[in-house]
């Protein structure tokens, strides 16, 4: 079917080649920016009061005045503006187009209005359908909000353009069979329509991914996977459509189990976030950080040990902020020259340039358990330490066995071995050995919340381990797998994961299964603050060198 989507695509393909789309002026016309979509793009179970937990989006609470604002929100009940407004929150929910804003007018110095119209619930096959919409008939809707909001601004001869569309929707799609099978060829339609209608043919749309961290991320998988290939589908044939990734964005915790299907306040703020640095990054103005390695670490020919950092949203460390080192390690907030550090974070939604010195580089202002991991080991005595660090939050531990799932896109387990060869190979090209100290994975979270993938956690994280020795060609490979109080609700309880995992542990020699059970207390379930994840760093630093220890000791 994908392929027969990419033929009815090339003719727009075609078409649009021939527009040259020139951005680099920073002076101009107002720039106007449709967000539309539904749930998640609403800014559905996120609240005002949370946006001062997270301090790189602290004021966004406030109204943007230098943005205008134009808006049709919700379904029965819908919340306008009835015209242009100062950019702001809406009935007290978060909405991405609040951090998309601040970032955006941080780079280019030009006005920019946003237009938005979104309802939760709604279908592209059917509310959004531009020839027969039923439902809540959105395309018209949205047609009708942008050409009413832009009419005012010809009434008082403001000029404008049209820069781009910010679209998140396609849940609703997987619940009708026709409706997912057809998502990418009814996609390409409404990019189509939507260039034609808003005589824009050259116009540029940002699909942002559906995210595969929530609960429909795990027991959707199938028809979550349906929805993204067609997306990536229409993505692919278009140069003028992106795909954006946001599986790695925060998720609200929910209630019971502690999963649940929106992104909340911290997933919006990163939403729109993402949608700002594709905007940027399109015209050339998203600026580069670098973290140059001036000076290489390691005396010439020296012996260096390379830990490998692996895992889900707490060893990516989705809610420690840097902002809250400053006043809980002020001391880790600047970069460690003695340590060569190396990533792939959120499924290479940032990648480093190569080796860095160790220091906070996360998205979003955030940093994981590498910086508290390191120190420890550092005042132990350790000594030539290098780390990698290879990290998905918006993967289940399914994703990182050899076999994967039929969610071929999701497929961790060749990506990890790849980047464990190029680091060790990396080192010895500069002329090291290198000693492999081990694999230090810290356990899928969701997966102790939801009971099939509970119930195959130690199984499958079994077959990972033997299988990479194989593909390393190290029998021996130590791995050091961490785990966090499982999640206690009586839906899971049955399943005992803890003595799962022992007895694949109490099997295996050069397995060893840290229990980091004695966390500061957290607000959440499954996601840990600042100074969770400082105390996992240690937990696991400490865990492994007391096992270093005790085999020492054994040693003839």
């Amino acid at each position: 079917m994908m392929h027969s989507i990419r033929r009815t695509l090339a003719w727009i393909a075609a078409a649009i080649s021939c527009y040259s789309v020139s951005f680099a002026d920073d002076k101009g016309p107002v720039r106007v920016f449709i967000f539309a979509g539904q749930s998640n793009m609403v800014g559905s179970d996120s609240k005002l009061d949370d946006i001062k937990r997270f301090p790189p989006f602290a004021g966004l609470e406030q109204a943007q005045p230098a943005v205008k604002f134009s808006y049709t929100i919700g379904r029965e009940n819908k919340i306008t503006s009835d015209g242009w407004v100062d950019l702001q929150p809406v009935n007290n929910v978060v909405g991405p187009e609040l951090s998309f804003a601040r970032k955006v007018t941080q780079h280019i110095d030009v006005p920019i209005a946003i237009i938005k119209c979104a309802a939760g619930g709604t279908h592209l096959g059917g509310d959004w359908n531009p020839d027969s919409p039923s439902g809540f008939k959105m395309y018209p809707l949205t047609l009708q909000l942008i050409r009413s909001s832009l009419a005012a601004f010809d009434e008082q001869e403001i000029p404008y353009r049209i820069e781009g569309v910010m679209w998140h929707q396609g849940e609703n799609d997987m619940f009708e069979a026709d409706y997912m099978k057809d998502y990418g060829r009814n996609l390409a339609h409404l990019l189509a329509r939507w260039r034609r209608d808003l005589s824009a043919p050259e116009l540029k749309f940002y699909i942002g991914e559906l995210c595969t961290k929530t609960i429909w991320g795990m027991d959707l998988r199938p028809r979550m996977y349906a929805i993204s290939e067609g997306q990536k589908a229409v993505t692919d044939a278009d140069p003028l459509a992106e795909y954006i990734p946001t599986a790695h964005i925060g998720v609200e915790i929910g209630g019971g189990v502690g999963l649940h299907y929106h992104y909340g306040t911290l997933g919006q703020l990163e939403h729109g976030a993402n949608y700002a640095e594709a905007y940027l990054r399109t015209i050339g103005k998203l600026p580069e950080i670098k973290r140059p390695l001036e000076k290489w670490p390691y005396d010439q020919g020296s012996k260096v040990n390379l830990f490998i950092l692996a895992g889900h949203r707490n060893m990516e460390g989705e809610r420690a902020f840097v902002q809250e080192l400053k006043t809980l390690k002020p001391t880790l907030l600047k970069d460690d020259v003695s340590i060569a550090y190396k990533y792939s974070i959120g499924g290479s939604a940032k990648v480093s340039d190569g080796w860095e010195l160790l220091g906070p580089a996360g998205l979003y202002d955030t940093f994981g358990p590498e910086l508290s991991f390191a120190q420890t080991l550092k005042e132990s005595g350790t000594s030539n330490i290098a780390i990698a660090k290879f990290t998905h939050s918006g993967s289940q531990i399914i994703d990182w066995t050899p076999e994967g799932s039929m969610a071929k896109s999701r497929n961790l387990y060749p990506k990890l071995i790849a980047f464990i060869k190029d680091s060790v190979s990396e080192l010895e090209a500069k002329g090291h050995e290198v000693v492999l100290t081990g694999i230090f994975y810290h356990l899928g979270e969701n997966d102790m919340s939801f009971s099939p993938y509970r119930k195959g956690a130690a199984s499958r994280l079994q077959t990972i381990i033997a299988q990479s020795r194989k593909d390393l060609s190290l029998a021996g490979l130590k791995w050091v797998v961490s785990q966090q109080p499982p999640t206690d609700d009586k839906r899971v309880n049955e399943i005992d994961v803890t003595a799962d995992l022992e007895k694949v542990a109490a099997l295996d020699s050069h397995l060893m299964h840290l229990k980091a059970f004695d966390l500061p207390k957290q607000d959440k379930k499954l996601v840990l603050d600042t100074t969770g994840i400082l105390h996992l760093g240690e937990v696991i630093a400490k865990g492994f060198l007391a096992g270093d220890e005790k085999r020492s000791a054994k040693a003839p």
